[in-house]
């Protein structure tokens, strides 16, 4: 790959730089900001004119919304005014990035608004290149998303591989298969279907326990034969399902905790706790679980303990297997990877973490992502090197 830290930046030259904010207005959690800030205040040091892309939320649900609120938190951070520009595939936006000045960053309008931005459109991947003549790629968190404007991009300029991509690969190197450790434990949660499709599926044969949560419990109570009732089991159900079967059936594998005991809860937000074998009723649902005296033991002494995503509805006031986990654990202490925004931004954690949740069970899975494959295909096409 190309790497922005290696390339001589002089004055006047047009970079879009592809970051992955996707943080709130609340400003929760601003790991995934402050990752890219390096590399932003040295392009503008340089005298480079920066049109910075990002996203935040889904057009597939309508969670996205417009980006003004992070330009001041930038500005803040980088110690120079951040301009925010609504727009990023029009002719306008095309005319802002024209009449950027030497050391000036602009963040433009919110990429997830693009009808084509998930489906990696071509055309929209081409008029996000116009902002700039090179693109820096960071916004690890989207890296095993092939979305327009990380990696179909990378079809029409040079790419380079920012600071935060490389770093971020580098802290989760050591935790693949398990790390080396004697004892490893891996603890999945959340909603994505990511969790179970790759995150069980790869886990398993890498570390010595896997304690799944959220719909990846679900998922494996269901195909175990235990009644789960309202339980969420996600978009993709048939096929989560279909991969914790193939799972639950190796003979070489990974322990997996499933608990004796689960909270749930049921009409006007009562709960209560109920035996797995007992059933969850029709119209409760699993928020919660207890912890198997077994495992907390194995999270104690395990030489690594990977957390991704949180195991039950953490923000909802659900906190009984996290505070297991964590409290058998010694407070930011190295051996304890969180990973993800939701996860690093819910859980009280001030140990290693990672921006990426479904990027790094990628990495950790198959040691690549997307962006990087893209990148080393960028540079191997020799794409823009009429530029370099």
């Amino acid at each position: 790959m190309r790497l922005l830290r290696d390339h001589p930046v002089v004055p006047g030259e047009r970079w879009v730089y592809s970051a992955g904010f996707n943080v709130g207005p609340a400003l929760t959690d601003t790991g995934r900001i402050d990752t890219e800030l390096d590399d932003l205040r040295g392009l503008a040091a340089a005298g480079a004119r920066v049109a910075l892309l990002s996203h935040q939320g889904s057009a597939k649900d309508g969670t996205a919304r417009h980006l003004d609120y992070l330009a001041g938190y930038l500005g803040r951070r980088l110690g120079r005014e951040v301009r925010y520009l609504p727009e990023c595939s029009s002719r306008q936006a095309q005319i802002w990035a024209a009449e950027l000045r030497d050391g000036e960053i602009a963040l433009f309008g919110n990429v997830r608004l693009e009808a084509g931005e998930e489906r990696g459109d071509r055309e929209l991947a081409a008029a996000l290149a116009r902002l700039g003549d090179r693109v820096a790629v960071g916004g690890f968190s989207k890296a095993h998303r092939r979305h327009a404007s990380n990696v179909g991009i990378l079809d029409f300029l040079p790419g380079y591989a920012a600071s935060s991509l490389l770093g971020e690969t580098e802290l989760l190197r050591p935790w693949a298969a398990g790390g080396g450790a004697a004892g490893s434990v891996a603890v999945l949660g959340g909603v994505k279907a990511e969790k179970t499709v790759v995150g069980l599926e790869s886990l398993t044969r890498a570390y010595d326990v896997v304690i799944p949560g959220g719909v990846v419990l679900n998922t494996l109570l269901a195909v175990s034969g235990y009644a789960i009732g309202g339980s969420e089991l996600g978009t993709e159900a048939e096929r989560c399902a279909a991969v914790a079967r193939t799972v639950l059936g190796r003979r070489h594998r990974a322990r997996i905790h499933l608990p004796r005991t689960v909270l749930i809860t049921g009409p006007e937000g009562a709960t209560r706790t109920v035996g797995v074998e007992e059933g969850v009723p029709e119209g409760w649902a699993i928020v919660d679980f207890d912890l198997e005296r077994w495992a907390v033991d194995a999270v104690r002494e395990a030489g690594r303990v990977l957390v991704a995503g949180t195991p039950g509805r953490h923000a909802e006031g659900n906190h009984r297997a996290a505070a297991a986990v964590l409290g058998a654990r010694e407070p930011g202490e190295a051996h304890t990877l969180l990973l993800g925004g939701d996860t690093v931004a819910e859980l009280p954690w001030t140990g290693p973490r990672s921006t990426g949740g479904g990027s790094a069970l990628h990495y950790l899975a198959d040691g690549t992502c997307a962006v990087i494959e893209a990148l080393e295909d960028n540079r191997k096409k020799g794409v823009g090197d009429y530029a370099a």
